[in-house]
């Protein structure tokens, strides 16, 4: 994505986002002898509900959305993790075939707590990706005849995911995780519609 395309006010706080994180983790590996402790992936579901006007068709994007994605990540420490992600989730519309669908990923910096059986964190990916939108406002999908009356358009963003959720320590190995986020895709200094959250469930294996 061009530089010019977020402006200076969410590149300062992107920055600072990370350097808060470099000084935390800094402050942590002093405390800790042993810095790296492991680590682990798997693969999550989803599902949310997003809505927002597509400004250049005046168009009300609205309902459920849903998708899949994994993550891989380091333990630091005792309580961070770094690591990265990615994801696709489909917005289907118009009952056509038309669909919004966003593919994103990047880098994260997680915070966590380990109670006994349960493990709450905290965590932001900053990252980006891209939004493919084909929406057919006439016509129907299996005729095989030209639509007159139908929109593509695919453009890329950056990502600021901010996401809260917790582990189910099933086993040492074996997590069950919930959690919940919200997609910022910026571009062009505009946040991009359709948005809201999403509720993700998955299986993360530790090593």
């Amino acid at each position: 994505m061009p530089p010019h395309s977020v402006n200076m006010t969410r590149i300062g706080f992107i920055f600072s986002t990370l350097l808060l994180f470099l000084l935390t983790f800094s402050t942590q590996a002093q405390e800790e002898r042993k810095v790296f402790q492991g680590f682990d992936g798997g693969m999550m579901i989803h599902v949310g509900y997003l809505q927002g006007e597509i400004a250049p068709l005046h168009y009300q994007a609205k309902g459920a959305t849903f998708g899949l994605g994994g993550v891989a990540r380091v333990h630091l420490g005792q309580h961070w993790m770094v690591g990265g992600e990615g994801y696709v989730s489909t917005l289907k519309q118009l009952k056509n075939g038309s669909f919004i669908k966003y593919g994103w990923g990047g880098l994260l910096g997680e915070f966590y707590w380990a109670f006994k059986r349960v493990m709450p964190y905290v965590g932001l990916t900053i990252g980006g990706g891209a939004c493919t939108n084909l929406l057919m406002f006439d016509g129907v999908r299996t005729d095989w005849q030209p639509e007159p009356n139908a929109v593509f358009h695919k453009q890329t963003f950056m990502a600021i995911d901010p996401f809260i959720g917790c582990d189910f320590i099933i086993s040492k190995s074996f997590h069950l995780t919930l959690k919940v986020d919200c997609l910022n895709g910026i571009s062009q200094g505009k946040l991009m519609m359709p948005m809201g959250p999403r509720f993700y469930f998955g299986c993360i294996f530790f090593h």
